[in-house]
């Protein structure tokens, strides 16, 4: 069974990216994180759980961007070619596109290709394949030609064979398509004469893949509306030789044949299509997944407001322009079975979307042998489904548990919430747990004594919650100031409001020790850095310097005059946690959330200034355990990065300078910033000054060709 989930909106406003759409969709290496290329002179990176970009960036008016934008795996840098021969790399910190790296290739780009496990592949429109590392090494060599005289690549895709690196594109020339493979372990680039058969007149509007061990099983939508797959082998037996495949009908009229725009396949797993396009010639365009298993429509989205045809998916995602604006659809697929296929399955339903159990020819099917092995294949799914229904314990039905939230005593609660939750989640598994925390809630504000707090810590570690779904659990774990729900629902909720964030931050800052100490808090994000709390003793350290940067050293007149009194203790106060192990857990989840900036800075102005002080101190301490190693990163499992550690100082001192200034208490903490900026301002300046020296290398380097067998240079630095 398949079905669509409510479509939300990615982008706030509409794409500058003309009739066509946008360029394409490419996983950031952050999970969640997408870039989204628009045709005209626009990259941005959206998460796309927040619905928010975190980024954009733009080339010079009077530039275009030709290929989308992707992410190098290998070093989290994006790359992006504008046109067509201009390459340009950049990360997450840079801000003008104009000021990055550059480099002006000898041919122009159809598409740059990027995955997981191998490093970025430049498509070039002549056919050619050069890996990113080979032209930044040399930017003009020479591109050969790989295909022939008016033939246009017209798709492509990248993936990975038994972890080898495959290319596929398909090219077309006079209306006769030819698929080129290239096996990057073995550099053999084999060519496949797509032979039509009896759809000779038709156009090919759209293609997918799949691969299993043997073959790349290759899907095409035709302007007749019908689906066909080639077979084309993995290890073919002859590489050199230009061979001929005959694609095969495998699902007829997916769409009107009178589409002539607007239509789209996606592969989405063996026995799943998704298919964009009318499905009559009267009717709008739809979003359909299809079961090619069992040859029936699963289930469909219409789209009022038309589409581009442009589709993508990643993990349970699909991506498409719906009218002017980019859509996601979170999408759900099962394993195929012949219930789910006819729509005998329960499931729940968006108010938008149509299961139908749609009929095609059996009879097609069983001339070539699938619809009678399916169908056995089916019945004895459907035994052993039987079978293990009956020897299942009682467990409370979705409806008698409602019932019981309502009336029974929370132990009750929680022991029929358990029972249900082992079962094996059916289709409408998320409703059924919105629908108990909903119920939950309601009872709470009805009996003030009620708080079934062990049953909400396991809803809420069923995965499938969020705040937008139940706004009402956090703000009675806000009242209650429980601390445990309040870090869960912070690692687990990915769209949590700044202002809740805020207010979780004032309780966890603001709760006693004494309190902490009692209570079960998750410690995976805290190591043994935090062992060491303010006022421990400690054994005499020698001079510590921690990136560059040392405590005692003051190159500020001012600042060595109210710091050279007690310079030891100094040195002590930086390497003490100055909160107990708890505490830093709690602040830890809160440096993880998601947050606007922009939403953030005005909650944060009404936090006690101790309080902001007090987590100043932690950042700061955090900073120097980060600088202890090479790396810069701080041990544990999922503990705060260095760019969220800097990125919450500088929004504490936005938002609270003048106010953190005035007291006594932050003082030294504040100097001690001083001089870390300070000295990491003069690093960057030392390090500009040897940048010039390695340019004369790299000069020297380059002209190593004019030079003797042997011979001793001279390098004067100044």
């Amino acid at each position: 069974m398949a079905a669509l989930e409510e479509e939300f909106t990615l982008t706030a406003v509409p794409l500058g990216s003309g009739p066509d759409g946008p360029l394409g969709v490419e996983p950031s290496d952050k999970t969640d994180q997408f870039l989204v290329t628009d045709s005209g002179r626009t990259v941005i990176l959206y998460k796309v759980s927040d619905q928010k970009p975190l980024g954009s960036w733009s080339v010079k008016q009077g530039q275009i961007i030709t290929c989308p934008a992707v992410c190098n795996f290998q070093t989290g840098e994006f790359i992006v070619v504008h046109d067509n021969k201009v390459l340009r790399i950049w990360n997450n910190e840079d801000v003008n596109l104009d000021k990055v790296f550059k480099a002006t290739l000898s041919a122009e780009v159809y598409r740059i290709h990027s995955i997981q496990g191998t490093e970025p592949l430049v498509l070039f429109k002549e056919g050619a394949v050069r890996s990113l590392e080979a032209l930044l090494e040399e930017p003009q060599q020479k591109i050969e030609t790989v295909i022939s005289d008016e033939e246009v690549i017209k798709w492509t895709k990248f993936f990975m064979v038994f972890r080898h690196p495959v290319l596929i594109f398909i090219t077309e020339k006079h209306g006769n398509y030819f698929a080129y493979v290239q096996k990057f372990n073995s550099r053999i680039l084999s060519k496949y004469t797509l032979v039509l058969g009896q759809e000779e007149n038709s156009v090919i509007q759209s293609f997918s893949t799949s691969v299993d061990r043997k073959f790349i099983s290759l899907m095409s939508l035709s302007s007749d509306g019908c689906v066909y797959e080639t077979l084309i082998p993995i290890h073919p037996s002859d590489p050199e030789k230009n061979q001929r495949v005959v694609r095969s009908l495998l699902l007829k009229s997916a769409v009107s044949g009178n589409a002539r725009s607007g239509v789209g396949l996606m592969v989405l797993d063996q026995d799943h299509l998704a298919v964009l396009g009318p499905p009559l010639p009267t009717s709008k365009e739809c979003l359909s997944i299809w079961n090619i298993k069992f040859q029936t429509l699963q289930t469909s989205k219409e789209l009022p407001q038309g589409t581009s045809g442009q589709l993508w998916y990643y993990g349970e995602n699909l991506f498409m322009l719906h009218g002017k604006f980019l859509t996601v659809i979170p999408y759900k697929c099962e394993v195929s079975s012949l219930a789910g296929a006819l729509g005998k399955l329960k499931h729940s339903q968006d108010p938008g979307t149509h299961a139908i159990p749609h009929f095609v020819n059996w009879e097609a099917s069983q001339e070539s042998g699938l619809g009678s092995q399916n169908s056995e294949q089916s019945k004895r799914i459907l035994r052993r489904r039987k079978i293990e229904v009956s020897v299942q314990p009682k467990v409370p039905t979705s409806e008698q548990l409602l019932a019981t939230i309502k009336k029974e005593s929370e132990k009750h609660i929680e022991v029929e919430l358990r029972k249900f939750l082992a079962i094996k989640r059916t289709p409408d598994f998320h409703t059924i747990i919105g629908d108990t925390v909903i119920g939950l809630l309601e009872r709470c504000k009805t009996e003030p004594s009620f708080y079934p707090r062990n049953s909400l810590m396991q809803l809420i570690q069923t995965h499938v919650l969020s705040y937008s779904l139940c706004p009402g659990l956090m703000e009675i774990a806000l009242e209650k100031t429980d601390v445990q729900m309040l870090q869960l629902c912070l690692q687990q909720f990915p769209d949590i409001p700044e202002s809740v964030t805020c207010a979780c931050l004032k309780i966890f800052l603001g709760i006693g020790d004494d309190s902490l100490q009692e209570t079960d808090i998750n410690m995976e994000s805290v190591s043994d850095y935090a062992n060491t709390v303010q006022g421990e003793k400690m054994e005499e350290q020698a001079e510590i310097l921690q990136n560059g940067f040392n405590l005692e050293e003051d190159n500020c007149e001012n600042c060595a005059q109210q710091l050279s009194a007690k310079p030891q203790a100094a040195v002590e106060e930086a390497a003490l946690c100055p909160v107990i192990p708890k505490r830093a857990a709690l602040l830890n989840a809160i440096l993880h959330s998601a947050y606007s900036e922009t939403f953030l800075l005005p909650h944060l102005k009404g936090i006690p200034a101790q309080h902001i002080t007090l987590f100043l101190q932690y950042l700061y301490f955090l900073y120097l355990k980060c600088s202890e190693n090479v790396t810069m990163t701080l041990p544990g499992i999922h503990p705060p990065t260095l760019n969220q550690i800097m990125d919450w100082i500088c929004l504490l001192l936005d938002a609270n300078f003048t106010v953190v200034v005035m007291i006594p208490e932050a003082k030294r903490l504040l100097l001690s910033l001083y001089k870390f900026v300070k000295s990491q301002i003069s690093i960057c300046s030392e390090l500009n000054k040897i940048e010039v020296g390695f340019r004369e290398l790299q000069k020297l380097n380059q002209e190593k060709n004019n030079r003797e067998l042997y011979s001793i240079e001279v390098l004067e630095l100044f």
